[in-house]
């Protein structure tokens, strides 16, 4: 009957014990979510940290707990085989990451930051797939030349701008299980499909991947 976060705390978690996710007050606003703006730039935003928390049920730490919340192994061998084999992959994508501006010496640490890594993809794709099941047959409007995948995705990259110090970027990498917020941004939707039929990504584009790199998780 507790709450692990205060209602002005801008933020969100997921409670593997409970089988529970909570969002306190403060985050059900802009840039994540308002009632009054398009629904797509609402999808990329709230739409995928709630997606975000759901995944935090299936990653490596979430999987081993149950629907009731008890400490169990209800995956049969072959589905952990392959969620480890995906999980390898992405860990090795994100160990091959500097922040800008930063020495080679100072990447993201891919197994320190995989549960949360493995929470932004699948939020990501949980928040492209409600959007699509939500307009039924109807085809989305374009806004100001912006489709509505298109201004899903804007939205997603919008909640991720941020300013920092090297210095403490830096210490992050050793602690927070979170990769920096360019990595959480622009690796995400490296491996998603939606991202480069939006934007007509090419392999002359930076953020290419060729598609057998590629991961999915859910």
């Amino acid at each position: 009957d507790e709450w692990f976060m205060t209602p002005q705390t801008v933020n969100a978690y997921y409670n593997p014990l409970m089988n529970e996710i909570v969002f306190p007050a403060a985050i059900l606003q802009y840039p994540f979510f308002d009632a009054s703006r398009d629904a797509a730039a609402n999808y990329g935003g709230i739409g995928a940290v709630i997606g975000h928390e759901i995944g935090h049920g299936f990653d490596d730490q979430g999987s081993r707990f149950d629907g009731d919340g008890s400490l169990r192994d209800w995956w049969t061998e072959a589905d952990r085989e392959a969620f480890e084999q995906r999980t390898k992959t992405l860990i090795e994508q994100y160990d091959a990451l500097t922040p800008r501006g930063l020495d080679e010496k100072h990447h993201v640490n891919g197994a320190l930051t995989i549960g949360e890594n493995i929470g932004d993809l699948g939020g990501l794709g949980i928040a492209i797939k409600a959007y699509e099941i939500s307009l039924g047959d109807e085809s989305a409007p374009v806004i100001d030349g912006y489709t509505g995948i298109q201004r899903l995705l804007l939205s997603w990259g919008q909640i991720w701008q941020q300013k920092g110090r090297d210095a403490e970027t830096i210490r992050l990498l050793t602690v927070d299980p979170h990769s920096p917020n360019e990595f959480r941004c622009n690796q995400i939707v490296r491996n998603v499909d939606a991202f480069y039929d939006a934007f007509e990504v090419t392999e002359a584009d930076e953020l290419w991947l060729d598609p057998a790199e590629r991961v999915t998780i859910w």
